[in-house]
């Protein structure tokens, strides 16, 4: 299997980073980035998750979204994977263009490519979880097989 690299926007691939300047609507609002959605929802309900929507960049909105001194959703670790699956399949499916990318990726491994993060990202020598890159990977699979099924109908 072929991996693909990811990470910053003005490279190959630079698309799949949250970072991308794709526009997202959920929760009947319009998210500038996945990164202002999911930094967002850390503090939903509160005058810090409009604060985070609403800030010019998504380097801010992540900063923001890592302030310690406002009060964290008590659920937070238990939920940030799906909230994260609700921003990508938005951003996937809402951008026709971004779909298309992701679905030419195949069946290759999706690797967020990163120093900066272990969790979301491979920690940059492969040590970390790489989550970033199995969700999107396990969109492309969902994709594909939905595509298939209405191919099947028509």
């Amino acid at each position: 299997m072929n991996a693909i690299c990811f990470y910053r926007l003005n490279e190959p691939y630079g698309e799949f980073s949250n970072f991308s300047p794709h526009p997202i609507q959920l929760n009947g609002l319009m998210w500038p980035t996945t990164e202002h959605y999911f930094q967002a929802q850390k503090f939903p309900g509160t005058a810090h998750e409009e604060e985070i929507r609403l800030t010019a960049s998504p380097m801010i909105a992540a900063r923001l979204g890592r302030v310690r001194s406002k009060p964290l959703r008590a659920d937070w670790e238990q939920v940030k994977e799906v909230v994260m699956k609700e921003a990508l399949y938005a951003k996937f499916t809402q951008h026709p263009e971004l779909c298309a990318l992701l679905l030419s990726t195949e069946d290759a491994e999706l690797i967020e490519h990163t120093t900066n993060d272990s969790y979301w990202g491979d920690g940059e020598d492969g040590s970390g979880r790489n989550r970033l890159g199995f969700l999107l990977t396990e969109l492309c699979g969902n994709l594909n097989r939905k595509k298939a099924t209405v191919g099947r109908k028509e």
